[in-house]
């Protein structure tokens, strides 16, 4: 008969807190004043040595009500453009956070890089690979930091994922399935950004599927992508009648609805490794199944949650062989903490130690080019070969 044994003290994460020093502060500026937005802000009110002293948005006078209802009227918003924020001299930013929309992503980010300021960036990286290159090249030009907003993979039990495989507890791993999704979950209560192909470019597929993605590679040590074969669909999206519409947009939403509502893909990776993806916003199913890693000497299976949010359904557990006997050792959850906060502390520090960015634009854009390969091969009817660019 299988036994099952608890693993709390076989695989322990000790969480340190690093103390702030104070005796100077950052100078920040937020490009994009939307919803997303607000999170940082939150996050960075919270810092001691942060001041925020700009804020830049494309809709006049959305910056200024920005900075007024979080206290902060004092933070200059008279611009027209992220350009003009950041050629202003005065402000000497340290960083910027860019909350724009997907679209919007490269533009800004390879100006900033450019002025020589640190960028933390929102997911996904850029709508397209050939800007995540771009973006990547101005980095490399510049020498400053530019941090991709994956904030899921600050979570104790993510980290305890990629513990688990690094431990060779699994052994070699060689076939993943991995994705999530919401039965009735398309993001429109802050209207169209996140469904027009003019703003965001991707949908699921941008909006979680980076997530998911992240979590598993991460774990494994983000191997080249190689071949995808990918499909998408906006079967719901694009459906007047779909139920997750308030019922007054439901017409206007649905007539301008042009991404994925629903992606699917095969992907091949260095090592001989296989990826089964999928990612929905919207499905007839409550979840497209736990995530599993499969290795040599053990399974991994991480329980789904019924709207993805960054971190697992329930106690993973191990499938192995315990001197011959078939063995399930369970995982317990650990507890998250405030990720968002993490993602910006740690950005932050590591602009103060000098240290590398938390979430490298080296292994997102292998993120991005399977986001990007999905898209292209759906659109193609067929498997592409997955080319990075050089940098």
């Amino acid at each position: 008969m299988a036994e099952t044994k608890d693993a709390r003290l076989d695989f322990n994460i000790v969480q340190e807190e690093n103390k702030v020093d104070t005796s100077k502060k950052l100078r920040v500026g937020i490009i994009g004043c939307g919803w997303i937005a607000d999170a940082h802000m939150d996050c960075y009110k919270k810092m001691a040595d942060v001041e925020i002293v700009a804020g830049a948005d494309l809709v006049p006078g959305k910056a200024a009500a920005f900075m007024a209802k979080h206290g902060i009227p004092d933070a200059k918003t008279d611009y027209a453009s992220h350009k003009e924020m950041l050629d202003d001299e005065s402000l000497q930013l340290d960083a910027v956070s860019i909350c724009t929309y997907n679209r919007q992503h490269a533009e800004p980010a390879i100006y900033a890089l450019n002025k020589g300021v640190n960028v933390l960036l929102e997911k996904p990286f850029t709508v397209t690979l050939d800007e995540a290159a771009e973006v990547m090249r101005a980095e490399k030009a510049s020498g400053k930091i530019l941090s991709i907003g994956f904030q899921p993979r600050l979570d104790a039990n993510m980290q305890m994922i990629k513990k688990i495989v690094e431990s060779g507890e699994l052994g070699d791993i060689y076939y993943i399935q991995t994705g999530g999704g919401r039965r009735r979950g398309i993001p429109t209560p802050f209207g169209t950004t996140f469904i027009e192909d003019k703003t965001a470019g991707l949908g699921a597929l941008g909006d979680i599927g980076c997530y998911s993605l992240d979590m598993v590679l991460n774990a494994i040590g983000y191997p080249k992508p190689l071949t995808v074969t990918g499909y998408k669909s906006a079967f719901f999206g694009k459906d007047p009648n779909y139920s997750g519409y308030r019922e007054d947009k439901k017409a206007e939403y649905a007539s301008l609805f042009s991404v994925d509502d629903f992606a699917a893909a095969f992907i091949r990776l260095e090592g001989g490794i296989i990826l089964d993806f999928r990612i929905a916003w919207a499905m007839n199913l409550n979840t497209p199944g736990d995530t599993i890693i499969l290795g040599t000497k053990g399974g991994l299976r991480i329980p789904s949650t019924e709207c993805w949010n960054g971190s697992v359904g329930g106690p993973m557990k191990i499938y192995h062989e315990v001197a011959g006997l078939q063995t399930e050792t369970v995982i317990p959850t650990l507890p998250g903490g405030d990720l968002f906060f993490k993602k910006i502390r740690s950005f932050l520090d590591a602009i103060k130690n000098g240290d590398p960015a938390p979430v490298p634009s080296s292994q997102i854009i292998y993120n991005q080019a399977i986001l990007d390969g999905i898209a292209r091969s759906a659109e193609l009817g067929r498997e592409i070969e997955i080319e990075i660019p050089e940098i």
